[in-house]
């Protein structure tokens, strides 16, 4: 009988870092390690979907554009060129740059960080839902899969899809998911600009453009693989406030202008819960 996926509700900041941390150190290390990564969302429902699974009209079902990931990609590197302070290499770091930069691909975002991820899951001004960050073992997925046991650079990447039949990534996007059961692997990225570095960036990639990460993970029973902490919504501002109170906020994890304007915009905005007649700030 397939397990369901584990759900466990968090009430603070520090509720949510006791139930993440291991509870017992790495034997290698002496430490409390665990291979895991994270993913926060601001919809509790929210199935894993990448932005390329995402991309389409409204109301309608994922995937419905992932026939257009090969498009996108091209004329992202066609047209970034003039904007790139540092030159990718090869087609693997345009598309960790484009990902980066908002163009939809295959890449799902995943942090080492539970602390980014749990920015992410309460950032969106919506007290009204509760929020998730999902946890992953990566060390049992890539067992699962036979997929070598380290968190993949690059060029490792390469290796492995080399291993099943891919010249490389131009193969796998031209790949049609019903010639074998799909894959999944996570990779870290090279640190091809400062917000990859500040987030603690990693990412997940699949060779199914037709299934969310979870329903990959249920289909191969992997539900043990993976956990979601629940935030309450009566509790979402609550655990914003502490985040800025450990400076976890949009200018830390975008290290820019950008980030710098976006933090102090949300910062200086009342709470949603407030009086509409009343008009306190910090």
């Amino acid at each position: 009988m397939e397990k369901e996926i584990k759900e466990i509700k968090v009430n603070s900041l520090g509720d949510f870092i006791t139930k993440v941390t291991p509870k017992k150190p790495d034997p290698k290390s002496g430490r409390l390690r665990a291979s895991v990564i994270f993913r926060g969302l601001s919809n509790a429902d929210w199935k894993l979907l990448s932005s390329l699974d995402r991309l389409g009209c409204p109301h309608t079902e994922p995937h419905s554009k992932a026939h257009l990931e090969e498009h996108l990609l091209r004329n992202f590197i066609r047209y970034a060129r003039p904007y790139l302070e540092l030159y990718p290499e090869n087609e693997w770091e345009w598309m960790v740059i484009a990902q980066h930069r908002g163009l939809p691909t295959r890449l799902l975002d995943w942090t080492y960080s539970p602390l980014s991820a749990a920015h992410f899951a309460v950032l969106a001004d919506n007290s009204n839902t509760d929020r998730v960050v999902w946890e992953l073992n990566w060390e049992i997925v890539h067992k699962h899969f036979d997929i070598t046991p380290i968190v993949l650079n690059l060029h490792d990447l390469d290796k492995e899809l080399q291993k099943r039949g891919f010249s490389g990534l131009w193969s796998l996007v031209k790949y049609s998911h019903t010639k074998e059961e799909p894959f999944v692997c996570v990779v870290e990225p090279s640190a091809l600009d400062r917000r990859l570095v500040a987030q603690s960036a990693a990412f997940i990639l699949t060779s199914s453009k037709k299934y969310a990460l979870d329903d990959i993970l249920r289909k191969n029973n992997l539900n043990h693989a993976i956990k979601k902490y629940i935030i309450p919504a009566d509790k979402v501002e609550y655990i914003r406030d502490q985040l800025d109170m450990c400076s976890i906020n949009e200018r830390r994890l975008f290290p820019d202008l950008e980030g710098v304007a976006s933090e102090l915009k949300r910062y200086y905005a009342a709470s949603s819960k407030l009086d509409n007649n009343k008009n306190l700030r910090r």
